[in-house]
């Protein structure tokens, strides 16, 4: 005899489908009501930094923000209730981030200037491509991330070689050019050389002798090399993936979702996970 569903059973699954459920017409609208509360509480975090705004409307602005907080809140629980494994959604990327988005008005209770760190929901917009339910764009992303992961390695080589430079240029420019140019310790002539190095130059520290002039030449020169390399890496890389993905064909049509973007040898559509025809 079939066990009959507890009303918290069923409850569970109607929150489940309306929060994960992307296909499904109130899954849709919560998603859009979601990504509206999320804009209006980015442009809400951003209009109370505003002098002018926040004298006259700071109390209603916060009432607003608490609102929101609440509703997130109630979302961040009912995710958890809803799934079989919660602490799979609670560690994961976007479970983090759902966290991030509720800790700081719950901090600004003890802490009033925390309050402005909640701009990290801006991150929750993510979910807009799980939304959308483009397969073109969740391939791209699958992509993206496949080089980024290869790319790791040679990326953490190629940062230790540019810190320890760092710290070799910092120590000889502090040599060279000494406290009467700005250049008043090795930390300091660190912080110039990340400085030149990152083409940012703030002007606030320059050499001033023409050996530490010549020093700062080449630094620049390295710096475009530096912001070249990584670029490069990943580049390659993401290359490498594209080509190793280039037998996606679209002949291959999920049923349930109708994604065509899939690889010929696939069995089970990636966005839903239905099997796929043999054809």
């Amino acid at each position: 005899m079939k066990k009959q569903k507890s009303e918290y059973e069923i409850f569970r699954e109607r929150i489940k489908i309306i929060l994960y459920g992307t296909n499904t017409i109130l899954g849709r609208m919560f998603d859009l009501v979601l990504l509206g509360l999320i804009l209006l509480s980015v442009l809400l975090i951003m209009l109370d930094t505003v002098e002018g705004i926040s004298s006259k409307y700071h109390n209603q602005l916060i009432i607003c923000e608490w609102i929101i907080t609440v509703f997130f809140t109630i979302e961040y629980i009912l995710r958890i209730i809803s799934i079989q494994k919660p602490v799979k959604y609670i560690f994961s990327f976007y479970g983090i981030i759902d966290l991030l988005a509720v800790l700081p008005m719950y901090l600004s209770i003890f802490f009033p200037a925390a309050s402005i760190l909640s701009i990290v929901r801006a991150l929750r917009f993510l979910r807009l491509f799980k939304i959308l339910h483009i397969p073109q764009i969740s391939h791209q992303s699958l992509q993206l991330k496949e080089a980024i992961h290869a790319s790791k390695e040679k990326i953490m080589v190629f940062i230790y070689f540019v810190l320890i430079s760092t710290v070799i240029i910092g120590t000889i420019m502090y040599l060279v050019e000494g406290k009467e140019s700005g250049f008043t310790s090795i930390p300091m002539g660190i912080y110039w050389t990340i400085v030149t190095l990152t083409t940012v130059g703030y002007g606030d520290i320059s050499p001033q002798t023409p050996l530490g002039q010549f020093i700062a030449a080449l630094v620049m020169i390295l710096g475009y090399g530096i912001i070249a390399v990584p670029t490069g890496i990943v580049t390659a890389e993401f290359a490498k993936s594209s080509l190793r993905n280039s037998t996606v064909s679209g002949k291959k049509t999920c049923k349930k979702c109708q994604s065509q973007v899939h690889f010929d040898n696939a069995k089970y559509c990636y966005e839903c996970g239905t099997e796929l025809p043999n054809n």
